[in-house]
């Protein structure tokens, strides 16, 4: 069975890992290309987008691919819905691996929003905000005037910050408690907003907010497909050594 692994986070490297070596099943994961230095997979890879559901579905007939396995980002929402419409399409074996969201613990202080423009109705010049969500949509907070935006990214920036009030800041993860700790109090934040993307690697920046009393504005997930869904690696797995 040839299997195509919508690759991205941290579920589909261990996917991808647990896979390795299994008697039948040759593995094809694809990245969006978002990322310059993504995770090294034990498989072979592919980078950048297909070309919407009719693009995927042509990459799905010449590669003879057998099976399509989701586990992209939670917030990946178009890639999961053109990979539900491409499979319905083809009559494809189609999987989605979504991990649970984060919940509240007792001493956090989270309000909830849809969308990332609903910020400015809860923060208020001149808070120092922390923005955990992400360059490619940054331009949703330019209501933020007269608050300072830092917003951590992976790769070098190619170009400015797109607002004068606001700085870009570099790091990798995976990021311990006590580094977000000693972050966002060198920083002086005063909110952080964030994804619920869930899973364990992202939570130490929610617990640092806890531990530092920072008010967290939590966007809530978009829309997922209609469409087979698990929440773990293991059932993954398990859905793929049935067969698909």
């Amino acid at each position: 069975m040839k299997l195509l692994l919508l690759a991205g986070s941290g579920e589909a490297r261990m996917v991808a890992e647990g896979l390795t070596g299994m008697a039948g099943i040759d593995v094809v994961a694809s990245y969006a290309g978002a990322t310059q230095r993504p995770a090294t997979l034990p498989c072979a890879t592919r980078s950048g987008g297909f070309g919407g559901v009719e693009g995927l579905r042509e990459y799905i007939r010449r590669e003879r691919i057998d099976a399509l396995l989701d586990a992209t980002h939670p917030y990946a929402w178009r890639m999961s819905a053109n990979a539900a419409a491409a499979a319905r399409a083809e009559n494809l074996p189609h999987l989605q691996l979504l991990r649970p969201e984060w919940r509240p613990e007792p001493g956090d202080d989270w309000t909830m929003i849809a969308t990332e423009q609903q910020a400015a109705e809860h923060i208020r010049p001149p808070a120092r905000v922390f923005l955990a969500t992400g360059r490619q949509n940054l331009e949703n907070f330019a209501n933020l005037d007269g608050c300072w935006l830092i917003c951590r990214r992976i790769d070098p920036p190619k170009a400015a910050f797109p607002f004068a009030n606001g700085e870009y800041l570099r790091g990798r993860p995976p990021f311990s408690l006590a580094d977000e700790v000693a972050l966002f109090s060198r920083l002086g934040l005063d909110w952080l907003v964030a994804k619920n993307a869930g899973g364990v690697e992202g939570r130490s920046k929610l617990d640092a907010a806890r531990q530092l009393g920072l008010r967290v504005l939590m966007i809530e997930r978009p829309r997922q497909p209609d469409c087979q869904r698990v929440d773990c690696v293991r059932a993954a797995l398990e859905w793929v050594r049935a067969g698909a």
